[in-house]
């Protein structure tokens, strides 16, 4: 397997490889014209998909992009973070707050791991109609559940269920919401 296979594959993997490193490189490089004049073209180039009418204010940040697939309707406030070293999946009519965070990147805790310079990445899945509030932290492998609100400054280490409001570091559900007629 390659570098790039072994991180989508949420194994261990060197980042330092070149393909990734060529690949961040490149992210950088439309991000830096993404932010200086914000145009849709360059974000379409980025991601691995971005749905209709989808809007990210600027400045954004991502490791590569590539991975991050967008749903239709999307709203992101300024100043987001988007460690797509494995698959963040958005779904529709979803609103980030200002300075969302979401880390799909992790390192070992085995102290030999770190030192060898491997980390690893799990997948982060937001369903639609999901609302996040400004500097919420979702962490790897977090999926957030249809229609959930998520308060700001939370830090998700957990699932969150569909259909509730959840808050607090660590973030957990504090009330499933009431149907709207």
């Amino acid at each position: 397997m390659t570098e790039r296979e072994r991180m989508l594959a949420g194994e261990l993997y060197d980042a330092s490889d070149p393909e990734l490193v060529a690949a961040r490189a490149r992210a950088r490089q439309l991000l830096a014209r993404y932010n200086a004049a914000p145009d849709r073209s360059l974000l379409a180039a980025l991601f691995e998909r971005l749905g209709a009418n989808a809007v990210v204010e600027p400045p954004l940040y991502c490791d590569y992009g590539s991975n991050i697939s967008i749903g239709e309707d999307f709203y992101a406030n300024t100043g987001c973070v988007f460690l797509d070293c494995a698959g963040i999946e958005i779904g529709d009519r979803v609103l980030f707050g200002p300075n969302v965070q979401l880390y799909a990147a992790t390192h070992p805790v085995e102290t030999e791991r770190r030192r060898e310079g491997l980390e690893y990445a799990l997948p982060i899945t937001i369903g639609d109609d999901v609302w996040l509030g400004g500097a919420v932290v979702v962490l790897p492998g977090v999926t957030i559940g249809d229609r959930a609100v998520v308060g700001a400054g939370s830090v998700v280490t957990k699932d969150v269920p569909a259909e509730v409001v959840a808050a607090g570091n660590p973030c957990r559900p504090l009330h499933e919401l009431e149907a709207v007629p």
